[in-house]
């Protein structure tokens, strides 16, 4: 039985995970959907009450029934190194590739379309609270009255963006920010804003999550740091034991979710209290098992090689 990797070129993470799955002696196949057309090619059959298919990269086919499990990664948009790439064709890669995949029945890291509702900050923030995690206060909104009342409520807030650095233009990334209640609140109303109360913390909290393995990793934090994304702090990051609390909450959300793998960020206070930011579906972990040695590539590779496929694909419990 397979694993299917759907992954860019480059990506050191996934050499990790391959490395790995060649070391337990696994049969894989590693595919960007951005190389269907051309590079890689796909046949599905339904015929005669039944289904088959086939993928096929530099040589090496893959048959559907013989497809274990599936690891999203970091895929390209489907047909986007085709000859003459279009919106069409990307739409009719996507709906051949990934229905076949679907048709198949394999496990998922992760379930696209489980990952797309998780990449929701509201919904994130909605699962963290039913799952028990602390959350701080946080608003979203288009009301400059609305943002400026919440800002006065709690004094010191950030903001932040929801999704992340804009895809094309304008080309900048914004970073968690703290703002004041005198803040100009009036430019909300151009845009959604994310506010949400300022948590003063001593370190960074990274769980990776491989199914029922958890993996914690802390970094501290420099004086009066707000965003651990940018700068140097002089730390590195170390493995951590993970609290019992945190640890049945986060199993809690991977499954109201229907997510096999998450990368959740937390603030850790003066009082030692984790507190919920965001979770990443996809999130990076190549740089936490480099500085921690802790075996998350080894954790995925045995998740998705020896883990009998589901009959069907995870589905969110909220």
């Amino acid at each position: 039985m397979t694993v299917l990797i759907l992954t860019s070129e480059q990506d050191v993470t996934a050499d990790m995970v391959v490395a790995e799955l060649g070391r337990l002696g696994a049969p894989v196949m590693r595919l960007d959907p951005a190389d269907i057309p051309g590079k890689a090619m796909l046949s599905a059959d339904y015929a005669h009450g039944d289904f088959d298919g086939h993928l096929s990269v530099n040589g090496h086919v893959l048959s559907m029934g013989g497809l274990r499990s599936v690891w999203v990664r970091r895929p390209g948009d489907p047909a986007a190194h085709a000859a003459q790439p279009s919106a069409w064709l990307t739409a009719e890669t996507r709906q051949a590739l990934y229905g076949m995949l679907y048709s198949a029945s394999p496990a998922w890291m992760n379930h696209p379309g489980n990952a797309d509702q998780a990449r929701h900050k509201p919904w994130q923030l909605r699962v963290a609270h039913v799952s028990g995690f602390a959350v701080p206060p946080t608003v979203f909104t288009t009301a400059p009255k609305v943002a400026e009342q919440f800002a006065e409520l709690h004094r010191d807030v950030v903001v932040k963006s929801a999704s992340g650095p804009p895809p094309d233009e304008p080309a900048v990334a914004l970073p968690t920010t703290l703002i004041g209640p005198d803040t100009d609140f009036g430019p909300v109303a151009a845009g959604p804003a994310l506010l949400q109360r300022y948590i003063p913390k001593r370190a960074d909290i990274r769980l990776t999550c491989v199914g029922d393995r958890l993996f914690a990793a802390r970094k501290r934090a420099a004086p009066g740091q707000i965003d651990g994304r940018y700068g140097e702090t002089g730390y590195g990051w170390e493995a951590v034991p993970v609290p019992d609390r945190i640890s049945t909450s986060a199993l809690e959300y991977l499954s109201l979710a229907g997510l096999a793998y998450a990368a959740f960020d937390f603030a850790e206070d003066e009082d030692g209290v984790w507190w919920f930011l965001e979770c990443n579906q996809g999130g990076q972990f190549g740089f936490i098992e480099l500085e921690t040695q802790q075996p998350i590539a080894e954790a995925v590779a045995l998740w998705l090689s020896w883990r009998r496929p589901d009959p069907r694909p995870p589905t969110p419990r909220w």
